[in-house]
């Protein structure tokens, strides 16, 4: 089955590490893409997220589609950005450079176009980190790394079961999909964009009906087996932190700590090349 995006077991230092210590890598990352606006910041999360992604021996097959769904959703957000908002740049910068004038109230800006170039780069400094985590995490290693350091059992095995049901999510997708093309709807690249879109919106609802019935199933297991009656548990998969965990938790802390104070040392999170 052609799953987007799964977990796959390798030798690299990335899938070494502790599940709990790519969680709060990836929580401490994201929020400091959020609350930071300074290009330079941007340019070097960029750069790191890259080579950390090359690092983790990410196949491409694995997150090519989902990547070209993230970029069509991510002009649209772009171009929402502009004709809602076409001088937000000059706003936030306080000057304004014209480039060209499109029509009625709407000219392209200098200070415009350096926002959005903003925006993009933070999702692109998110995008790999979530590839990163996903493919590299084994769900069962997480929660027990979870537990391990304190989170309560119940929490961590939510998780693990959510990490573990996105294959089948798209397992249980490309089934439907295939019934769909048996049927004669054209939902590959041979058709028309707009259609594919309405025949993949489609099969939301059978995919919906199909989660909640798996849901259904797995929790009158658990309940059967009665999971949560004990206040502890054991785990098949547990890895204590290592030394090279507890030198990725020091990294990260010291240079979300450093990046937003780099960032608001003027008490502004933008960074303004127009002054």
């Amino acid at each position: 089955m052609n799953r987007l995006i799964s977990y796959e077991k390798k030798d690299t230092f990335v899938h070494k590490l502790s599940g709990f210590t790519k969680l709060v890598f990836f929580l401490i990352w994201c929020l400091t893409s959020a609350l930071t606006f300074d290009t330079r910041i941007l340019a070097i999360m960029l750069v790191l997220g890259i080579l950390i992604y090359i690092s983790a021996g990410i196949k491409w097959r694995q997150v090519s589609t989902i990547f070209k769904a993230v970029m069509f959703f991510m002009v649209i957000n772009l171009t929402c950005i502009f004709f809602f908002s076409p001088l937000e740049g000059c706003r936030i910068y306080e000057s304004r450079a014209d480039l060209f004038h499109l029509f009625g109230n709407y000219t392209v800006t200098k200070q415009q176009l350096f926002y959005e170039l903003n925006v993009l780069m933070k999702y692109f400094t998110v995008i790999p980190s979530v590839f990163i985590f996903l493919t590299t995490t084994d769900p069962s290693e997480l929660a027990s790394s979870l537990n391990g350091v304190g989170v309560p059992y119940k929490i961590s095995y939510a998780l693990e079961i959510t990490l573990r049901y996105i294959p089948d999510i798209q397992d249980e997708f490309h089934r439907i999909k295939n019934a769909q093309e048996a049927r004669g709807i054209e939902m590959s690249s041979k058709g028309k964009l707009l259609s594919r879109i309405k025949n993949t919106a489609a099969i939301i609802f059978p995919l919906l009906f199909s989660s909640m019935e798996r849901i259904d199933v797995v929790s009158n297991a658990m309940e059967l087996r009665g999971f949560g009656k004990k206040k502890t548990r054991t785990w098949y998969s547990r890895k204590k932190l290592t030394t090279a965990d507890f030198a990725v938790l020091i990294f990260i802390i010291v240079f979300s700590a450093a990046a937003l104070a780099f960032t608001y040392h003027d008490g502004n999170r933008f960074f303004n090349p127009f002054l």
